[in-house]
């Protein structure tokens, strides 16, 4: 479990830059009575240099935003250009000074009853805190498979970060710990896996790196399209396809990846070893090659990465 982390100082509400102590919302807002939200995890890496906050995959995750809003009939005054700037001002105006992870907030502001997407005020929020590693990136860590399945995209569209769907999440999540597990594995309606609770899942047969395709009830993840790309380029051959349970536990590695996990090696399923219980051979040369990007330690992805240069707020700001 990541431990609590403090918030940075400024957030972005109702169209500017406030303390994040101001940024507050009715407890009658619809998106809190009826999860009408949508949401975005980024993260920012303090660069090798450690004067340069490294946002990964920027203008991907706020166009990722812009379709989740989409999936709300949210209307909102940003481009995925504008609303990027939007996010770099902010991590300027906090200046901070190690990793950090940036949750856009996209939500019904009506204060109403009814059920419902139209007719509703949209706002967006943005705040920022500080995180280290949310699951451990050294290690096998352990993972359960969940008897809640995903919810399906014709009843909450999966490939949307809507916040009312992370209730199944929750749920899968919880039933893990419970059993001493670090994290979930969820199956879909048709007893294929899907994914993590909150993150996409990746398992190495035969030397074939294979992941559930994005028809399979998942999230369209970033980090997820970041390592095939990745395996691609380093010639690891790949898979997009269907996954049965039985798999995983034959799997030779398997790994959790997205924004908040990051990449983060599966040493059990269900108390059944995979591989010798530590990261293997794929998982770990696709964690370097990650680290070394978002650390600015190599610029063969640089187009992945937007540098925001940390400025110290001057007393007047």
């Amino acid at each position: 479990m990541p431990s609590p982390s403090p918030m940075l100082e400024y957030a972005f509400f109702e169209g500017r830059i406030v303390p994040f102590a101001e940024a507050k919302i009715s407890v009658g807002t619809h998106a809190v009575q009826y999860g009408t939200g949508a949401f975005a995890g980024i993260r920012g890496y303090l660069d090798a240099d450690g004067e340069t906050i490294n946002i990964f995959r920027l203008p991907d995750h706020t166009a990722r935003l812009l379709n989740s809003a989409k999936l709300l009939r949210a209307e909102l005054p940003f481009d995925r250009d504008s609303l990027a700037q939007t996010i770099v001002s902010l991590v300027e105006r906090n200046a901070p000074t190690g990793d950090v992870y940036i949750r856009p907030f996209v939500y019904k502001a009506s204060v109403q009853l009814t059920p419902r997407l139209r007719g509703m005020d949209d706002e967006l929020a943005i705040y920022m805190l500080s995180l280290g590693d949310y699951l451990d990136t050294s290690r096998g860590i352990k993972a359960v498979v969940a008897s809640w399945v995903r919810v399906p995209d014709n009843a909450i569209p999966g490939r949307g970060k809507l916040s009312g769907a992370y209730v199944n999440s929750a749920l899968a999540k919880d039933e893990a710990e419970e059993k001493g597990g670090d994290e979930a594995i969820m199956l879909n309606t048709a007893g294929k896996v899907s994914e993590g609770s909150g993150c996409n899942l990746f398992i190495v047969r035969d030397g074939v790196l294979t992941t559930t395709p994005i028809t399979g009830d998942i999230l369209e993840g970033i980090t997820r399209r970041s390592f095939l790309r990745f395996a691609a380029d380093e010639g690891i051959p790949t898979a997009q396809r269907d996954i049965d349970r039985s798999e995983l536990y034959l799997a030779e590695e398997a790994f959790f990846c997205g924004t908040g996990v990051q990449i983060a090696a599966i040493g059990s399923i269900d108390g059944r070893p995979i591989g010798d219980g530590c990261p293997g051979p794929i998982t770990t040369r696709l964690r370097d090659l990650f680290f070394d990007t978002v650390r600015g330690r190599s610029d063969r992805y640089a187009e992945w990465v937007t540098p925001v240069r940390r400025r110290v707020p001057a007393a007047a700001d």
